[in-house]
């Protein structure tokens, strides 16, 4: 027993001391796994899309619909998991074991309370949120999706922190692993559920709930009974205090309100479609944006990393080592998203035929190839936002991260969407444009502004 005691503590001790060591191998090693889970995360979302497009566009457009209200509920479980994983990194660097464990367990505690609340009134009030986004004659199988989805919340949400509670140590293999088996039972479970059952929509609903449970399974088993981490959950080490919870929430209702932001432009964004090119237009849209989210998944795995890494520097007061992580972020991103952007622009055609392999969709082939090859330009630019982001997450600056992203999302790329699509009437073609021009100009600022408090915290420092 007290040789595994001793191994116990040596991967510890190991985890803490990469974190809290070269900023640029620390991102490195944590980016990688975490780029391979949201890789997996991503692929059973386009298991979903790729299934339910041999049903039909209306079929797919209902996925498109119930998408945005989607990535609210994992916006809410990532941004949790950001605070979380803040707290926990800034007291790890501040050497605070017991402040450490108190914001884990907290983060437990708000998952299950924030999860029984919101569980039933999205149940509840789908229809009708689903009917204002416009969702007209789809919205019957939209609602038969969503309320299946939404039934399992608490799966989705409840993993999400976990892994932030892990990534916080340094930890970042388990959660792959937790994600690779909820991948791979997505995938095998979708055709079963959606064709050989028969249950359409919904199948593809079920085989969510159940991969996404068993990922929230592992979670508990390694947490809460294995026990193996740096972090302890334990009764006597519990210390209700409203300044935890405040802490946790700085950063984590601001990082899942930023998704939410994001969610009401995909929102706006669906709207201005089916004005411009009704059910067709979204179902290209909700295909090719899988694969778009498919394509910035390396900056976003990176950015993610560096919460942790620019955490643990930003409690220790080694502000030069938060710079390193800063720029290595952003440079690591977007040298990843150069080679991810000529891929896609060579490639778009064939990637268009995974969703167009029916003969009921078939005819979207060529306008879904058209919106990645525009698409192609928005990789490039978009790491540089997610690394403004997860810097000031790191730091506990969540309401700043926030308004970077509202002005990107709200004032640039909505702008930019209904200029291009109405003004200049380019249709829903101009929707695409104003994603990629607002986007970029949007990544831009907040980079600076990021560079620029960096740099004033290093000055102040010395």
């Amino acid at each position: 027993m007290s040789s595994n005691n001793q191994n116990f503590n040596e991967k510890v001790d190991r985890r803490i001391s990469m974190v809290m060591g070269d900023p640029q191998k620390a991102i490195r090693v944590l980016s990688v796994p975490m780029i391979i889970s949201m890789l997996l995360l991503m692929a059973y979302n386009l298991a979903d899309s790729i299934w339910v497009a041999g049903l039909g566009p209306n079929a797919l457009a209902a996925l498109g619909f119930v998408s945005p209200i989607f990535m609210i509920v994992i916006g809410l479980g990532n941004g949790l998991g950001a605070g979380a994983a803040s707290l926990i990194a800034r007291c790890i660097g501040a050497e605070n074991k017991k402040g450490s464990d108190n914001a884990a367990m907290h983060s437990v505690i708000l998952t299950l309370g924030i999860s029984a609340v919101l569980t039933p009134l999205i149940f509840i009030f789908l229809p009708s949120i689903l009917l204002a986004m416009g969702a007209g004659e789809t919205v019957g199988l939209a609602t038969q999706y969503g309320q299946i989805v939404f039934g399992g919340l608490i799966f989705l949400i409840f993993s999400s922190v976990a892994s932030g509670i892990l990534r916080a140590e340094g930890d970042v293999k388990r959660p792959m692993y937790a994600m690779a088996a909820t991948a791979v039972l997505n995938i095998i479970l979708d055709p079963i559920f959606i064709y050989y059952f028969g249950l359409g929509v919904r199948g593809a609903a079920w085989a969510t709930v159940l991969s996404s449970g068993i990922a929230s399974i592992l979670m508990v088993y390694w947490l809460l009974l294995k026990r193996e981490t740096y972090v302890s959950f334990s009764r006597k080490d519990f210390t209700p205090s409203w300044n935890v919870v405040k802490d946790i929430l700085l950063v984590g209702l601001p990082a899942s309100a930023e998704s939410f932001v994001m969610s009401i432009l995909g929102i706006v964004l669906n709207i201005i479609l089916v004005i411009t090119g009704g059910a067709e237009a979204v179902a290209v849209y909700t295909a090719g944006w899988r694969v778009v989210m498919l394509a910035i998944i390396p900056p976003i795995g990176i950015g993610t990393a560096t919460i942790t890494v620019a955490g643990v520097a930003y409690g220790a007061r080694k502000y030069e080592n938060l710079s390193k992580a800063l720029s290595y972020s952003a440079k690591l991103g977007v040298a990843i998203a150069l080679v991810t952007s000529t891929i896609s622009y060579f490639f778009a055609q064939n990637i268009a035929t995974i969703f167009t392999y029916s003969s009921q969709s078939a005819f979207m082939a060529p306008s879904i190839a058209a919106f990645l090859q525009v698409m192609c330009l928005f990789y490039i630019m978009i790491p540089l936002g997610i690394t403004a982001s997860s810097v000031f997450q790191a730091m506990g600056k969540g309401i700043t991260s926030l308004i970077l992203t509202v002005i990107r999302e709200v004032v640039f790329i909505s702008f930019f969407a209904y200029l291009f699509a109405f003004t200049l009437g380019f249709g829903s073609q101009g929707v695409w444009w104003g994603i990629v021009i607002g986007g970029g100009l949007g990544c831009a600022l907040a980079y600076i502004w990021v560079n620029m408090y960096v740099n004033g915290l290093k000055r102040n420092l010395n």
